[in-house]
């Protein structure tokens, strides 16, 4: 009912998860993920234990290739499970269980993973993977959207779709990015306009909170509030509408 791709930029070490399905909320089961440790998504009759308990297995030091078999060695139910994750250091692994509804598959390759079940075919992972590869001059949410939209033109989940989920995060516990929809007609091109409006004012704040190395963040606001300010200017400037609701309202 679901595919994902799960990836870490190679450049900055950073990792997402993108997933979309014809299923509501897919966004609070299945991507799992804490800066400088992993990422899993968890899918198909999704266990949402086996997120926690891999990230808490990949900072002990476990590879994911080992942590697979310890998921699904405790749970009589993995072969109705799914699950694909990468940790910090790029390895990457994937389990599809026997009797996840078809078609089901996963692709691995260098730095990602790909996927799927309940899909029209193969080519939904095949598409979404090599779109993903074709896009590695672009920044990691771009990259990871236009591999899901790949899938999607591919023919993505065969009852069709309603919601999608975007999560990446950098060094820290929590997200830099973590945008969703859970219930729309086209998920996609919603996270298209979610990214949009974050892009507008909020992933610049998102520089100014307090990490492990800075607890305080910044804690004089003037200079994000002028970038903000000279980047809406800039686009008002352009003749650019913004893409948020709200800011449409006002």
């Amino acid at each position: 009912m679901t595919y994902s791709i799960v990836a870490r930029d190679p450049a900055t070490g950073h990792l997402g998860i993108a997933v979309a399905s014809r299923f509501f909320a897919v966004g609070c089961a299945v991507p799992f993920l804490k800066g400088r440790v992993g990422a899993v998504a968890t899918q198909a009759f999704v266990n949402p234990t086996y997120g926690p308990d891999g990230l808490r297995l990949m900072e002990a030091g476990a590879p994911p290739d080992a942590i697979i078999p310890i998921l699904t060695a405790r749970d009589d139910g993995h072969p109705n499970r799914q699950m694909h994750m990468i940790d910090a250091q790029g390895r990457n692994a994937a389990f599809t269980g026997a009797n996840c509804v078809d078609w089901c598959g996963h692709l691995v390759a260098d730095g990602v993973s790909v996927a799927g079940n309940m899909l029209e075919g193969p080519e939904v992972i095949a598409q979404t993977l090599k779109s993903y590869q074709a896009a590695m001059d672009k920044p990691l949410a771009e990259r990871l959207l236009i591999a899901m939209q790949a899938g999607e033109d591919a023919g993505g989940d065969k009852r069709g779709k309603q919601s999608a989920c975007l999560v990446i995060v950098r060094d820290q516990d929590y997200p830099w990015l973590d945008i969703r929809a859970d219930d729309h007609a086209d998920p996609l091109d919603e996270l298209r306009r979610l990214y949009a409006v974050a892009q507008e004012r909020f992933l610049h704040v998102a520089e100014t909170m307090p990490t492990r190395e800075n607890p305080h963040g910044m804690v004089n606001r003037r200079a994000i509030d002028e970038t903000i300010a000279r980047l809406e200017a800039e686009r008002i400037a352009a003749g650019r509408p913004t893409s948020s609701f709200m800011a449409n309202k006002e």
